[in-house]
């Protein structure tokens, strides 16, 4: 499936992964870890083009000339509660990535996202910001979010997802479309409830054991 601002991270290990997640009788503890490892591999390919500079090193043997990453580097956003699964992953990545959290959940009855809490780096404007979110669903508290990191000065931002909807992609962009996504699957459509289908339930609760 080709969409244009999307990037299907189909790499086998994120593929077989995510098989393993959807499984209805998949533990607990084995979801969490599931996460946290695609977490990992979906932040390698989100990463994938960050400048970088040349600088002058030596290495036992000799001197030479090595690139590393240019400029200020990451902010990794997770969505509370659900984005919490894949930073951990994405820390053992990239451990010197600020954090910033973004409280958000979505009411039941409406579907629409309330704030409880949010905290961020106070130069998150010179810095890359990647949004967590392992549903983009019905798209609502992406935006929310997104919403949110621009107000609070964000200017490069990009989403990294487990799973999206076409409903919340189309959604989405329609609000920000300059936001790039990176996700592991596009999955059918949504529920009446606003679930992705086939999907793998909820990942927050299916993470803390909540339900």
């Amino acid at each position: 499936m080709a969409l244009k601002g999307v990037t299907i991270v189909d790499h086998p290990l994120v593929q077989h992964k995510l098989t393993l997640m959807r499984k209805k009788d998949t533990s607990i503890k084995s979801f969490r870890q599931l996460l946290k490892e695609i977490g990992a591999l979906v932040c390698y390919e989100v990463t994938r083009d960050l400048p970088l500079e040349t600088v002058e090193i030596e290495t036992p043997m000799q001197a030479m000339s090595a690139p590393q990453l240019a400029g200020k580097k990451l902010v990794f956003a997770p969505i509370l509660r659900s984005g919490m699964g894949m930073l951990d992953g994405m820390l053992d990545l990239a451990p010197a990535a600020r954090v910033a959290h973004v409280g958000l959940y979505r009411d039941p009855a409406t579907l629409e996202c309330v704030e409880y809490y949010f905290k961020a780096p106070a130069d998150i404007g010179e810095r890359l910001v990647v949004v967590i979110d392992p549903m983009l669903a019905t798209g609502n508290t992406a935006i929310a979010a997104v919403d949110r990191l621009k107000e609070a000065g964000a200017r490069s931002i990009r989403m990294a997802c487990l799973l999206c909807s076409p409903e919340g992609i189309s959604k989405f962009q329609g609000h920000h479309p300059g936001v790039r996504i990176w996700t592991a699957a596009v999955d059918e459509r949504l529920n009446d409830h606003g679930y992705i289908l086939p999907g793998l339930g909820d990942a927050g609760d299916r993470m803390y054991g909540t339900r």
